[in-house]
């Protein structure tokens, strides 16, 4: 071999050693280090749902998972980052991670614009995404992907829960006020489509900007239009500033607000004067049984606030994850997909499966927030009203426009 081919192989081989991408190509751990990225709103309207809660959460999986923090005599390491809610900031996070920093999966993903960019970006690239704060249906029907899964909740459960719950009670007449980006339309859609099921009728809409401040001319609308019901199709600081001012301008006393989407974390803020009586759903509940409260007196110890059922899926999604690459032997993007969809789940947080088309389907459950004389110790905020079956949470793959159904 000439003396330039042997400078050129030595370069080579020093490159591809020193990047964790292409070193122990042979290995079955990609880098030789399975590395999780949780990437959040850190420091914006969602930070409270999801943010610092959701690199906990992680670590608790990570930490219950492997004492020593490994998985198939592999170090297990974790990375976090703010998306901020721009998809365009998330995208180039998300190939950096998978391109440089050797990144094999990214957890989290609130709001929907930021998780359909991840998703296409790690769909490029091979490797997987498992959305957790994220709502939209279109995650899972026509925007789906064959390594991402959809974790705690969707547009279609929460329709199914509140919106059916609340049109059942006689009040017909909606007006909505919705964020103006995909997960409010979906989350407009979705509800629509029940309370039209159900023999009620949208007279209005009014779209707001995301993340908004002021909500005067929305709700003064929807005073004018003497519906029974003031949907908010919303979420996060948003929610919590639209009821605030809804109280302020009198509408909650002759029409139902009704927040389609809100957490334990928005009630907390909120306290319970203001939300006593409202409707929502939700996939886990701190106070539901043992388990949830066991999981949620140690995270309270490390956040001092009761996990959100965000932050509850990103424990179960990152555990799921792992106990997927054990049962693989590798985390190779097919061979951990593969274990994640032929194994059914019960970490003591959720229970089920994950469907073809990427929705992990378990129960969700309908919720009312008590009365300040209910409540008996701290964050004890919801009456559990109902429990929605798995199956009637998740939409029919009868109706999936997701092509992993669709082709088959």
């Amino acid at each position: 071999m000439k003396l330039k081919q042997i400078t050129a192989a030595l370069v080579a081989a020093t490159m591809f050693a020193s990047n964790p991408v292409f070193a122990q190509a042979g290995s079955k751990v990609s880098g030789d280090v399975v590395k999780i990225g949780v990437l959040t709103d850190l420091s914006s309207t969602y930070s409270d749902l999801a943010g610092p809660g959701a690199v906990i959460a992680a670590k608790m999986a990570i930490a219950d998972f492997s004492k020593d923090g490994t998985v198939i005599g592999k170090k297990i390491e974790l990375v976090s980052a703010d998306h901020q809610n721009k998809a365009d900031i998330a995208a180039n996070k998300a190939r950096e991670w998978y391109d440089k920093d050797g990144v094999d999966v990214i957890v989290e993903l609130v709001s929907t614009n930021v998780a359909l960019a991840v998703m296409e970006v790690a769909e490029q690239k091979n490797k997987i995404t498992l959305v957790s704060g994220a709502a939209s249906l279109p995650i899972t029907n026509e925007k789906c992907t064959a390594n991402n899964v959809h974790w705690t909740y969707d547009t279609y459960a929460l329709s199914n829960g509140t919106a059916k719950a609340v049109v059942k009670q006689g009040k017909k007449n909606w007006y909505f006020i919705t964020a103006d980006y995909a997960f409010g339309a979906a989350l407009e859609k979705d509800s629509t489509n029940v309370v039209n099921a159900n023999g009620g009728k949208v007279l209005g809409t009014s779209k707001h900007p995301f993340p908004n401040s002021d909500f005067s001319s929305y709700l003064l609308k929807a005073q004018a239009s003497g519906a029974d019901v003031v949907a908010l199709a919303n979420a996060g600081q948003d929610t919590i500033n639209s009821v605030k001012q809804a109280s302020e301008f009198g509408i909650n006393k002759k029409q139902t607000v009704v927040p389609l989407l809100m957490f334990i974390t928005d009630v907390h803020s909120l306290g319970l004067n203001a939300a006593q009586g409202m409707y929502l759903t939700e996939g886990f509940y701190w106070d539901k049984d043992e388990k949830t409260r066991a999981f949620a007196k140690r995270f309270i110890l490390q956040h001092k606030r009761m996990p959100s059922s965000v932050q509850a899926g990103v424990y179960s999604s990152v555990l799921a994850y792992l106990n997927a690459v054990q049962k693989a032997g590798t985390d190779d993007t097919q061979a951990v997909m593969k274990a994640l969809k032929s194994t059914n789940i019960d970490d003591g947080l959720f229970k089920g499966k994950i469907r073809a088309d990427g929705k992990f389907e378990h129960d969700m459950y309908l919720l009312e927030v008590k009365k300040p004389s209910e409540s008996t110790t701290p964050w004890d905020y919801y009456n559990i009203k109902a429990v929605i079956p798995a199956a009637e949470a998740t939409q029919p793959l009868s109706l999936s426009r997701c092509k992993l159904v669709t082709n088959k």
